[in-house]
């Protein structure tokens, strides 16, 4: 399959965007990469109408070396995320290592706490798109933003643009 090896996290925090998480979750893994979500702690963390989702590792327990993308959904759930500082180092460094990190909805938040935006382009949900600005990206309304190997998408609606040019990404050997 096109993702066959490839290996994705996807995070997980209470108050999650439903779509935003399950989409990316089996859209790449029926392309073949091997998926698991990753939360804070190992545990049940809830979606914003109470939908379970079981959080198969901890962060921390997350190396960069072992992972080829991150993805961070919205919803509510970003805010959660970025207030703890494990979540927003293996961002960083996924970030810095050259891996993928893509971003949807409220899902830059992450990414503005771990200090990855300024000079890039992104885009996000239209709530936030101040918050995109003032850590110093270069904000575009478009379903999809796609910098290097940063990933960006406003909402559930972008989701097939979102997750074809994840696999894109991953498909590559090098970025630019």
């Amino acid at each position: 399959m096109a993702l066959s090896g490839k290996k994705v996290v996807v995070l997980v925090e209470d108050s999650y965007q439903e779509l935003e998480v399950w989409y990316p979750y089996y859209c790449l893994r029926q392309l073949g990469a091997k998926t698991v979500l990753a939360g804070p702690e190992k545990r049940e963390y809830r979606s914003k109408y109470g939908y379970p989702a079981q959080a198969e590792l901890p962060v921390k327990q997350l190396s960069p070396k072992d992972w080829d993308c991150v993805v961070i959904p919205g919803g509510y759930a970003p805010d959660r995320l970025r207030r703890h500082s494990e979540v927003n180092q293996f961002v960083k460094k996924m970030f810095e290592a050259g891996k993928v990190v893509a971003a949807i909805c409220h899902g830059p938040w992450v990414a503005i706490s771990a200090g990855i935006l300024r000079g890039r382009k992104c885009t996000c949900y239209y709530a936030i798109k101040d918050d995109v600005i003032n850590a110093g990206a270069k904000y575009s309304d478009a379903e999809v933003v796609v910098d290097g190997k940063l990933i960006s998408s406003r909402n559930p609606g972008d989701l097939p643009a979102f997750c074809r040019e994840i696999a894109k990404a991953l498909n590559k050997k090098q970025f630019a």
